[in-house]
């Protein structure tokens, strides 16, 4: 019991820099004498040390890897301590503290053993435990390790709810430098196997009654801001191309922060909270508001995000001539792009006007955050405030004197869900 401890203690610290988990989207049943489902409420939430809240018991298998790169803490020139966890002990690790109510699933990655298949088969091997001999019906996101054969990611797929195949650089010359081992070209292409898994389970969906399930809850990726210099803006255009090509349900960010046993010859610095949160927004943005990412990226001075003000403000403050808008006549896509309007309030805009002609105090009503909006949009009534957008008092509101760091600053990679509306 004592080595077990040491173990999760050792790999699930080296599990928290990889920021792609997520259990939204899944929709599975608990199985007749099963345990555990992926709905519901009533679950004990727990805090990692750089203030996430999290449901799941999030482990590498090991933090032995055969590959060396240079922003991995785990990688095999790092001088850390090493540990590998059997199958049988993530199996009794989950069922044990799922029933205890502490989490409500598995988020399990690993380093690279041996090669990408034998990786591949371990993980493998844990969902397939848990699913047949514990009959766990719970969230399960397993590691689609780059390079492992097709047939082993279909039965990834089989057993898991999310499968995630790192992307971690944006460009080649990026992973070239930093991660020799990986190629964009073998990590798209587990994305495209995964796709195709996804996309044969819908189609067969529409002709069998009960067709056999595959990552019911999609695939992910995480992209490393800030190791090497590749900026903002390349960021996001490849983070968009993503989404479009494999139908991605998330595209995570996680900020570098050096550690001990990272790579001396990278950044000092650890990239500041706030250039992460900003990706988050701007993400927000390309799937949610129909902004495109080279519209974020045009309107950018040096390639990367303000720090100073959220995306979308920037993006207004730059293109000022298409503002004010008129809330009564302009469309579902300009309305989007005002600051403070949200996707819901663009909605209640479009139903209300239908009825009647909108006044400041139906945006009011409708709880619009006015102290941003009111410089883009005119009403019914009219809206003074909107001459005002140019003057030097206005513009300093938007020009804050000091950067807020994120709530969570500890020099960790996080994870920033953005949620409000923007």
């Amino acid at each position: 019991m004592i080595e077990l401890k040491r173990k999760l203690e050792i790999l699930a610290d080296a599990a928290k820099y990889d920021a792609s988990c997520a259990s939204s989207g899944s929709h599975r049943k608990r199985a007749e004498k099963g345990i555990g489902n992926t709905e519901g409420m009533g679950i004990c939430h727990s805090y990692t040390p750089d203030g996430r809240c999290i449901s799941l018991l999030k482990l590498l298998l090991t933090n032995v890897c055969i590959w060396d790169c240079s922003y991995c803490i785990n990688r095999k020139s790092s001088d850390i301590q090493r540990a590998r966890f059997r199958p049988e002990e993530v199996v009794r690790l989950t069922i044990d503290f799922y029933k205890r109510n502490y989490i409500e699933g598995l988020f399990l990655s690993s380093g690279i053993i041996q090669n990408a298949d034998y990786t591949m088969e371990q993980l493998v091997l844990v969902a397939k435990k848990l699913r047949e001999e514990e009959n766990f019906g719970g969230y399960i996101h397993l590691k689609a390790v780059p390079g492992a054969s097709p047939a082993l990611l279909r039965q990834a797929g089989k057993y898991a709810d999310r499968l995630s195949a790192n992307i971690e650089m944006p460009v080649q010359e990026d992973l070239d430098k930093l991660a020799p081992d990986k190629t964009i070209h073998e990590i798209e292409s587990t994305m495209a196997e995964v796709k195709g898994g996804i996309d044969e389970s819908k189609q067969d969906a529409k002709t069998t009654k009960r067709p056999p399930a595959f990552a019911r809850a999609g695939q992910s990726t995480q992209l490393v801001v800030g190791a090497s210099k590749s900026n903002d803006g390349v960021i996001l255009t490849k983070a968009e191309a993503l989404y479009k090509k494999f139908q991605l349900r998330r595209v995570y960010y996680s900020a570098f922060s050096p550690a001990q046993f990272t790579d001396p010859n990278l950044a000092k610095d650890p990239t500041p909270p706030m250039r992460e949160h900003r990706l988050y927004e701007a993400d927000w943005l390309i799937r949610h508001y129909g902004f495109a990412a080279h519209e974020i990226a045009d309107s950018l001075e040096n390639g990367n995000l303000d720090l100073t003000k959220d995306p979308k403000l920037a993006w207004a403050l730059k293109h000022r001539g298409l503002f004010p808008v008129d809330v009564n006549r302009a469309s579902k896509g300009l309305l989007l792009r005002v600051p403070g309007i949200g996707v819901r309030n663009v909605e209640r805009i479009l139903k209300i006007r239908r009825f009647h002609r909108i006044r400041t105090d139906d945006l009011i009503r409708i709880k619009i955050s006015m102290n941003r909006a009111k410089w883009f949009v005119t009403t019914a009534d009219h809206n003074p405030d909107v001459y005002r957008l140019d003057s030097n008092y206005v513009l300093d509101r938007f020009r804050p004197k000091k950067v807020q760091p994120s709530l969570f600053d500890t020099g960790v990679s996080r994870v920033s869900v953005v949620t409000g509306e923007i």
